[in-house]
């Protein structure tokens, strides 16, 4: 077997568990596998407010991968290694879709280390800020796109029947972005030429590392790409049965300490 040098982890699902903490086991197992000199490396579709935490927290200080790969940040020396953010008249027409026609849907936009809403105090906006510890800036939207060019997500929060409508209807009209669900109540939109594995590559391209050496670990769809690309693509037991199928392994839950177990097995022993 292939010595791993590099492990690229998802977050939400994968490195916490249901209660979105990091278990003791996880935290020692991490610090176990850097010690052995293997980068251990958080790769989300959070803003970097939402992963820096977690970073502090395991103790590295290794590159880290926001935005589902649109965004790469060098934390040691605070620099950008990679950015690509969504064409603005996407953005302009993705607005006014959801305006118009998705009374129910909050959106919300995400530049560098800025999270943009029109209401902090929304229960889904709330909801988010509990769940990753990042802080939102209120401000008018529509003036925001209008002013940035550089805007890295598009996070849209509603009920699930609207999401899934609201899926359909930007697919047909934005063939150049990346939509998905991340839960049935969250959609998600990137640039379509940004992606976890296209990220990655920018990061074992500065390590010199081949793709064959490196473990890359999720429990969604969006992780699916980087667990076809590493040499050893792990699923969480948690996963979905169509993420799994493309897996070389499918370990325990994030309840049930899977990501320490893959660990264990495949960096420490």
């Amino acid at each position: 077997m292939t010595k791993i040098k590099a492990v690229f982890s998802d977050i939400d699902g994968t490195l916490i568990n249901s209660n979105h903490v990091i278990t003791e086991k996880t935290k020692l197992a991490v610090q176990k596998a850097t010690n052995l000199g293997v980068p251990f490396v958080l790769v989300s579709a959070r803003m970097p407010s939402g992963i820096l935490p977690l970073q502090k927290e395991l103790e590295i200080d290794s590159p880290i991968i926001c935005y589902s790969g649109s965004l790469v940040i060098d934390c040691r020396s605070n620099t950008t290694i990679f950015s690509k953010g969504l064409p603005q008249e996407n953005v302009i027409g993705i607005y006014e879709a959801v305006k118009s026609k998705f009374s129910n849907i909050h959106i919300n936009i995400y530049s560098h280390d800025q999270w943009i809403v029109e209401n902090p105090q929304n229960e889904w906006i709330v909801q988010e800020q509990n769940i990753t510890g990042a802080q939102p800036t209120q401000a008018n939207l529509k003036t925001f796109i209008n002013t940035n060019p550089e805007m890295h997500k598009i996070l849209c929060m509603g009920p699930s029947e609207e999401i899934e409508e609201l899926e359909e209807v930007l697919k047909k009209d934005n063939a150049v972005l990346t939509i998905y669900k991340s839960k049935d109540t969250y959609l998600e939109i990137m640039s379509g030429d940004a992606s976890k594995s296209k990220a990655i590559q920018q990061i074992i391209s500065r390590y010199g590392f081949k793709k064959e050496e490196i473990l890359a670990i999720g429990d969604n769809f969006n992780d699916i790409d980087m667990l076809k690309f590493a040499g050893l693509g792990i699923a969480m037991g948690n996963a979905p049965d169509e993420v799994k199928k493309y897996a070389n392994q499918v370990t325990s839950s994030n309840d049930e300490e899977g990501l320490s177990l893959s660990l264990e097995e495949n960096v420490i022993s």
